[in-house]
């Protein structure tokens, strides 16, 4: 008999996601942003990122599994067990006293099961050690913006997106289209860095993310939030807006470099000569929403 048109095409498919699955691995070894196909977390570089991924592989995915996988055999049994034909007299029972006790108590003790480590990941995440530098960053429309501590020298600068016009043969063979910036903000490994992030007075709510580092926080007008992380890798580590903040949502990346301390100090060097008196950068962005 021959092979049908589309069980070829539904092998083709299969074969495809197999494929994609079985590089996955190797996909998630890109550090510091996604690799094309992949479909899992960045690889982490603190231990804040590392412990929110074992949260989420270790309790969070099994819970999901179980609780999924029951409710599908449930379902399956109720309608095989209850249809018309089995059941052609339908029963007029209203309560269970079993049954109302376990969804009650199994549920509880599912979250009080969830609870303990999710509890202690948000501690984790909220208490700051003492910084080593601060950080703040300020969210615009469309850009951000850098503030270094007065004892570095005191200067800002913004990070606009690199048009991809301007994207160096390396940059993209890299792709980071949408994630290059001209002015990174570069902070030293296997040091604290506290982040205090704002947004415009004038502006939107943003989100400030960065995958590998395991930091999420709103980007608010007239509040200021804190977050931190210690990177323990050197590399450039890219995040985005994650709030749907206006219509460049999409062209407001962010870019993190992390160095050694001595390529620090350099870094602040020319830095507090390059921004001292340099006026900020048109946008690209700003410069078409100006048009």
């Amino acid at each position: 008999m021959p092979v049908t048109k589309a069980f070829r095409r539904a092998a083709s498919r299969a074969a495809t996601f197999a494929a994609a699955f079985a590089a996955a691995p190797a996909l998630a070894q890109t550090y510091g942003r996604a690799a094309p196909g992949q479909a899992w977390f960045q690889p982490p570089v603190t231990q804040v990122a590392r412990d929110t991924q074992w949260f989420h592989d270790w309790v969070l995915m099994p819970v999901i599994t179980v609780i999924s996988l029951f409710v599908l055999a449930l379902l399956v049994y109720v309608a095989w067990r209850f249809s018309e034909k089995r059941n052609p007299t339908p029963s007029k029972t209203t309560h269970n006293t079993m049954i109302e006790v376990l969804w009650t108590v199994v549920p509880v003790l599912i979250l009080v099961f969830m609870a303990v480590p999710s509890f202690r990941l948000l501690s984790e995440q909220m208490v700051e050690p003492p910084a080593d530098l601060v950080v703040k960053v300020t969210g615009n429309q469309w850009y951000w913006s850098y503030e270094y501590p007065k004892a570095l020298g005191g200067f800002s600068f913004d990070s606009n997106i690199v048009p991809s016009d301007k994207l160096t043969a390396q940059q993209k063979a890299d792709g980071l289209e949408y994630l290059a910036v001209d002015n990174e903000a570069v902070v030293p490994v296997g040091k604290v860095v506290r982040l205090d992030i704002t947004a415009d007075p004038n502006g939107v709510i943003h989100s400030f993310t960065v995958p590998s580092f395991g930091v999420r926080m709103d980007a608010v007008p007239g509040r200021l939030n804190e977050t931190w992380f210690k990177a323990d890798r050197p590399g450039t580590y890219y995040g985005q807006c994650s709030k749907l903040c206006g219509k460049n949502h999409a062209f407001m990346p962010i870019a993190f470099r992390v160095v050694t301390d001595a390529e620090f100090q350099a870094w602040v060097a020319q830095a507090k000569q390059k921004f001292a008196d340099a006026a900020p950068a048109e946008s690209p962005v700003r410069l078409a929403a100006a048009r």
